[in-house]
């Protein structure tokens, strides 16, 4: 794996007006993102966000501001050179049709003057990181590939030449929510081996929260209402604005700040779908538990049995048995995993590795601990901030009361 980590930015002044406009598109924004942080974009429509951001790799000149990158001013460098430096992946993944994965993936490194070699080599280690399997995916046009896998295409060719920057816009908008939350699990999963810059636009505050290291709450015109963590900004919204992004149930949205690898993974009973009846049978009378967890020839989830459904099989697994709906990573957030659960009757979710191989499982009773040791927390803040509210008011009306006393009668 490469060493190339993020890179600093810095936008100094950045402004963008359009010609006939009074008002400019973007105005004056200035702000540093740390090198190998995630920095998350989140405001309404049309305030200047994805503007802001396509400012970084010059997909929009502009006006007036700087830009720097590592320091180097990047104003008036080429911009083709400039965007060969800088992943970008947006929303419906933007591959091109008439390529394979593979093209694809080798578009910036062929143009950059990598060897057909090392091309090859890339493409496969790309693939392999965003979990799709080199030999399965390689040869296949975008058409073949579902909306999830053509995201993860998608990131890999930002990847694909190393780049220290990655922007991304929007770019899981257009999935279902089941794959979203996987993709975002992904995400996380990849940053922590990279380490590269990320610059993330959402108007999804749930996203921000999850995905971000900071997240830059902005206004029309790219006005910066508060740019902070995402704890910060659940705990203490610097004003009216940010606390409308924030919504209610604060303490249910921390439940995005937490990971399932934070909480207990335990194990559970499994069987896999090349066992013999008998010994599925057995299994589930010695495991103590009135299920089981039955595992694909790849040992990845696949369905939840129990007693009844073994008497009904007959002979054949084929109708026994509940599929399972959803499963979560290490790297889903214990929202993630509560929304699972309550849609999966049995209580718990399956835990699942790189591959979808099982892992573990998280039950409702673990959810429901951390959500009961949030709402509490929330509960005691409240209560000293409530406290302190008082005493002020008291201190104030001392005050007050000496103030009168002290007058000097007319």
């Amino acid at each position: 794996m490469s060493e190339s980590h993020g890179a600093n930015i810095e936008l100094e002044n950045l402004s963008k007006r359009y010609p006939g406009n009074p008002q400019p598109a973007v105005d004056n924004v200035t702000m540093e993102i740390k090198a190998g942080e995630t920095v998350i974009f989140v405001g309404p429509s049309g305030c200047g966000k994805s503007t802001t951001l396509k400012m970084i790799n010059r997909l929009i000149e502009p006006s007036s501001g700087r830009i720097r990158i590592n320091g180097e001013d990047v104003t008036h460098i080429d911009p083709v050179k400039l965007r060969r430096k800088v992943g970008y992946a947006i929303q419906a993944s933007g591959l091109f049709p008439h390529m394979t994965v593979a093209q694809n993936i080798a578009l910036v490194p062929k143009m950059i003057g990598w060897s057909a070699s090392r091309v090859r080599e890339r493409v496969e280690e790309m693939l392999d990181l965003v979990g799709l399997d080199p030999g399965e995916f390689h040869g296949r046009y975008p058409r073949q590939l579902s909306g999830g896998q053509q995201q993860r295409v998608g990131v890999a060719r930002a990847l694909a030449a190393d780049p220290p920057v990655l922007l991304m816009d929007e770019p899981f908008g257009a999935v279902d929510p089941i794959t979203r939350d996987h993709l975002q699990d992904e995400l996380i999963r990849l940053q922590r081996e990279l380490h590269k810059t990320i610059v993330f636009v959402t108007h999804d505050f749930d996203e921000a929260i999850k995905l971000g290291d900071r997240i830059a709450v902005l206004r029309e015109r790219s006005h910066i209402a508060q740019f902070d963590t995402p704890e910060a900004i659940l705990t203490n919204p610097a004003d009216d604005f940010v606390s409308g992004f924030v919504g209610a149930g604060a303490a249910l949205k921390r439940l995005n700040l937490s990971r399932v690898r934070d909480v207990e993974i335990t194990d559970y009973p499994t069987v896999s779908v090349d066992d013999p009846l008998q010994t599925i049978f057995n299994s589930l009378r010695a495991s103590g538990t009135n299920e089981i967890l039955l595992l694909d020839k790849r040992g990845r989830p696949y369905k939840w049995l129990r007693r009844g459904d073994l008497m009904r099989a007959k002979g054949s697994l084929a109708r026994a048995g509940t599929l399972v709906h959803d499963t979560v990573t290490r790297d889903a957030t214990l929202r993630d995993a509560l929304e699972a659960v309550l849609t999966d009757n049995t209580g718990r979710v399956a835990v699942t590795g790189r591959r979808g191989e099982y892992t573990g499982v998280v039950d409702m009773e673990t959810l429901m601990n951390s959500v009961h040791e949030l709402l509490e927390a929330d509960r005691l803040d409240a209560m000293e901030h409530q406290h302190e509210l008082e005493e002020t008011r008291s201190a104030l009306t001392h005050a007050e009361q000496e103030g009168h006393g002290g007058e000097p009668k007319a």
